[in-house]
């Protein structure tokens, strides 16, 4: 017999119950705070001068009566909103900022005035196609902005107890339940983009209204079936699209290929896919549903062994947005969406709610110091849609292949769906540090904090003291009134090949490693100090060589954080650049570069140009490299110096 899942019951503090006291996350969550909501909220308001203007606040206006106009913007601008507020509620929840929470309930009672009666909420169909509600749930996305509104509300009633939003959102669930269902005379579909599902889940967790988790499980559940939904709408419809050339994506690009309990590996567009993933995992742990739950396991094995980038980024392909086949990883050509990024971080943590395993987090710190933020300016003001892995301006601007590629971060975009998605992981990044039952405390990420919990009906208190990931050692202080025992786990990371763990100062031995934690259960008492030592020293990785770019390239890594080489740094032509297989990697912290960060010599060497002179094929060239000292950056940082070439996978020689 397998081993059963569910049988932890894990959690995860709640934001307010953690304070970020890190070197280095905690300039992220003060940028977050202090500059990219009140920034963004600019943007949606259409108060900064950039060249692509939002209008997702003016569509709720319009919507809701208070101003005239004309709908702006793509179908599903309402979820930008959404996931500012969610965002700005996370904010609210840790501090108090009360011309923030001014601003957000000036938005939920222009949102409630965009309400029907009935409960439906759409800027796009109230405002331009008022009798086409639920007629184009494959290309129209009514099911997920109304996903994200959802989840606004439920982040909004946890940060200030008010239920304004909260009730909104349950009035447009309620109107859902009424549509969607097996019943006679509802719509037996679903959205071409997945994320009600999730969102549904969360509603249930603060209502314990058992009927949106039934919901989430009957969107999960049909989706993919026959006959095919998509199909018959589209014949109701008489054939319309929404989006021209939209039917050529196909069913991989939906999620709708295969009933869910039929899927193993990941396909189609990378966002929907982990947006569904996550859903799935989520009704998994609640309904106790182990098929449901070893299927997720086979598409976070998939994604993980087979699809995902070295930094954490997944979708290798810009047609469709979305996942292509094994092992296939190009670097110029990848589109690796920050949302992806945002989206696996969901997706493993669900996971590793369930069960944990160190892959889980594996992952998520990939995503997390990799892509999520890189995909942000130093200053908070511009992004990234897509996180290429090796960029040539030339090559950006001249081929319509690579035209999705920017070598820029941008002030904002036409489909603007992630920069309010890195804001909202970010600002909420303190409940991803720890999980937690009454008997166990597990510690996912190694980030300086403090945190509170409650462990049979007894507060203990959590001080963690992090240098991580550049410095190895991380220290825990714990807080407790009297004795009290629960196992706590540290989660020792894969590429961590030697480890060394203290408990007031003397050495722990003898203990046990599961799934990648080592836990520790005795009778903690207040004042107990714990010291982890996690040697995060310089290595060079290696791809599989299956993936074809990589044969003869090598990666340099510190524990999650990958680096990178710039021609700011190294000069252009950057493919003629190689680094020495037996020299030794240097780390060095440089103050006085972007607000300071660690970079990374190697010797290496370059290729010659000059016995070439004017000709393009030689039949007698003999290859001549000149010494030089290469320069690796955090690929977090790259693009913050102006224009330039980067590529993460360098030739060894």
């Amino acid at each position: 017999m397998t081993e059963n899942p569910f049988t932890n019951s894990l959690k995860s503090p709640e934001i307010k119950e953690v304070t970020i006291k890190d070197p280095f996350w905690g300039r992220y969550v003060d940028l977050v705070r202090d500059v990219v909501v009140p920034y963004q909220w600019e943007i949606l308001n259409d108060l900064v001068d950039i060249p692509v203007k939002s209008h997702a606040i003016k569509n709720f206006k319009i919507a809701a009566g208070l101003e005239d106009g004309e709908f702006e913007g793509f179908v599903f601008q309402d979820s930008d909103v959404a996931k500012w507020l969610e965002a700005a509620s996370y904010v609210l929840e840790k501090y108090q900022d009360p011309d923030l929470e001014k601003k957000v309930d000036e938005v939920i009672d222009i949102i409630k005035k965009a309400q029907w009666e009935d409960g439906y909420l759409n800027t796009y169909f109230t405002i331009k196609e008022k009798g086409k509600r639920w007629t184009n749930l494959e290309e129209c996305h009514e099911l997920y902005t109304a996903g994200h509104m959802i989840e606004a509300g439920v982040a909004h009633f946890k940060a200030t107890g008010k239920t304004k939003l909260l009730d909104i959102v349950c009035k447009l669930a309620d109107h859902i339940y009424s549509v969607f269902g097996k019943e006679e005379g509802k719509i037996r579909g679903y959205d071409g983009h997945p994320e009600i599902e999730l969102a549904l889940v969360k509603l249930y967790e603060v209502t314990n209204n058992s009927k949106y988790l039934e919901l989430a499980k009957f969107f999960i559940d049909e989706r993919g079936q026959e006959p095919y939904y998509f199909d018959i709408e589209w014949e109701k419809r008489g054939k319309k699209e929404h989006w021209k050339g939209f039917k050529g994506l196909g069913k991989e690009y939906l999620q709708a290929h295969k009933p869910v309990r039929e899927q193993r590996e990941a396909v189609g567009h990378a966002v929907r896919a982990v947006y569904l993933y996550s859903g799935m995992a989520d009704v998994a742990y609640y309904t106790k549903d182990k098929e449901l739950y070893e299927v997720c396991e086979a598409l976070f094995n998939d994604i993980r062994n087979r699809k995902m980038y070295i930094t954490g980024a997944i979708g290798s392909s810009a047609h469709g947005e979305a996942f292509t086949f094994e092992y296939d990883l190009p670097n110029a050509a990848a589109y690796a969406e920050t949302c992806a990024s945002v989206g696996l971080v969901f997706f493993a943590h669900r996971m590793n709610r369930i069960k944990p395993h160190r892959k889980y987090y594996d992952v998520v710190e990939r995503a997390l110091y990799n892509t999520i933020i890189g995909a942000m300016s130093q200053d908070g003001k511009k992004y990234f849609y897509v996180n290429p892995l090796e960029v040539f301006p030339k090559e950006v601007e001249k081929r319509f292949d690579r035209h999705h590629v920017k070598p820029e971060r941008q002030p904002w975009f036409g489909c603007a769906c992630c920069p309010p998605n890195v804001a909202r992981l970010l600002a909420s990044i303190g409940k991803y540090i720890y999980l937690y039952n009454n008997n166990e405390i597990y510690v996912n990420l190694y980030i300086g904090s403090e945190s509170e919990f409650l462990i049979n009906n007894q507060k203990v208190k959590i001080i963690q003291d992090s240098g991580y990931p550049f410095n190895d050692e991380v220290n825990f202080k714990i807080i407790t009134n009297g004795e009290m025992y629960f196992t706590l786990n540290l989660r020792i990371p894969s590429w961590c090949d030697k480890f060394e763990i203290k408990i007031n100062g003397e050495l722990l031995t003898g203990f046990s490693l599961k799934d990648g934690y080592v836990s520790i259960t005795r009778g903690w008492k207040s004042d107990d100090r714990i010291e982890i030592i996690l040697p995060t020293q310089l290595k060079r990785v290696y791809s599989n060589p299956l993936v074809r770019e990589n044969i003869g390239k090598v990666a340099i890594v510190k524990g999650p954080v990958v680096f990178c080489i710039e021609e700011a740094d190294n000069g252009d032509n950057l493919h003629l650049v190689s680094v020495d297989r037996n020299s030794s990697l240097e780390l060095q912290f440089d103050e006085k570069l972007l607000n300071g960060i660690y970079v990374v010599y190697a010797h290496g060497y370059k290729i010659r140009r000059d016995n070439f002179e004017d000709q393009l094929y030689k039949t007698d060239f003999e290859v001549r490299y000149q010494p030089t000292k290469v320069k690796f950056i955090p690929y977090f940082a790259w693009g913050n110096r102006g224009k330039g070439e980067m590529r993460v996978w360098v030739y060894e020689k």
